[in-house]
């Protein structure tokens, strides 16, 4: 089906870009199109406009986007809604201007209320206050959400929980929980400490996906008959169905660094909503479900940042 259609992925080159690329091309998909950021800057609506204009993609997978953790959110909260709202809505006007098939758009985790129930349904969206941590961000996302509702149902949005992969930030101040912690306890072995420092009281629960299996389960979605696309928009949540406490986590990720020092909490850092477990059941229901263990995903990970922290 997806063999000759002509797939834009925008922001190819990041965590859940990348990995959209190596899947569709191992799926036979033969029509990839990319572009670079110095290529083209997605904030820049006319450019995009152009370039939709000239290249006539058939499918979109929105994956660009400007991300961090919590700590460069709360260092730059303008920075992150501004950029995130200025790509979407050159990409969605661009898109429907030139009448794609498909369009699907990574929305975030970060878009439900800080209190909603868990596991988090779709209908929790707007129901209660963000948490304000990362409220620019999701401020910015549910916008796009907003935006594909509006534009109909060859727009869908989709919701994934925490991801991380071989392509993942490592950068202090970029990186997200599981890729700071590897990196912590990587360099902590190296350097013969006898501890890292974790930010919160290590309570918190995440829900983590490798970005491998939200590749797949797009990859799933452009699949589907039309009336079963269309019945999960404007937003469908994509989960791992279970959760793990950042101490969980903490332990996993010095695990697979080999490191066996001591964890130090910090519980004066902010650690963002004590618990966010996505309901993923809607799209379970049309047969996808993830692959990747959390053991398995955090050595692949791990393998690709060592590789990476010694180019």
């Amino acid at each position: 089906m997806l063999e000759h259609k002509r797939i834009y992925i925008a922001g190819h080159q990041g965590l859940v870009g990348s990995a959209l690329l190596r899947i569709l091309a191992s799926a036979g998909c033969r029509c990839l199109i990319t572009r670079t950021h110095a290529e083209l800057d997605l904030c820049d609506a006319e450019a995009t406009r152009r370039f939709f204009a000239t290249e006539r993609p058939e499918i979109v997978l929105l994956a660009a986007a400007r991300v961090g953790g919590i700590g460069a959110m709360l260092a730059s909260p303008a920075e992150f809604y501004e950029t995130n709202v200025a790509i979407q809505r050159s990409v969605l006007s661009a898109a429907e201007a030139v009448g794609i098939e498909r369009l699907i758009f990574l929305a975030s985790a970060a878009i439900y209320p800080r209190d909603a129930e868990n596991p988090i349904a779709e209908a929790a969206l707007g129901s209660g206050p963000l948490e304000p941590s990362v409220e620019p961000y999701a401020l910015a996302k549910i916008a796009g959400i907003e935006e594909c509702r509006r534009l109909g149902p060859r727009f869908l949005a989709v919701a994934p929980c925490n991801l991380y992969g071989e392509q993942d930030h490592f950068e202090p101040g970029r990186a997200q929980v599981l890729a700071s912690l590897l990196r912590k306890a990587h360099e902590a072995r190296l350097a013969g400490q006898g501890h890292i420092e974790v930010w919160g009281t290590g309570n918190a629960r995440r829900e983590l996906l490798f970005a491998d299996d939200l590749a797949e389960a797009c990859l799933h979605l452009l699949c589907l008959p039309e009336e079963e696309f269309a019945g999960l928009t404007p937003l469908v949540n994509v989960g791992a169905g279970h959760d793990h406490s950042i101490r969980e986590l903490a332990i996993a990720a010095c695990r697979a660094a080999g490191f066996a020092g001591e964890l130090r909490f910090d519980a004066s850092k902010p650690e963002g909503a004590l618990r966010k477990l996505l309901d993923s059941s809607r799209l379970n229901a049309t047969g996808w479900h993830p692959r990747t263990t959390l053991e398995d995903g955090l050595a692949r990970t791990y393998r690709a940042m060592k590789t990476r922290l010694t180019a």
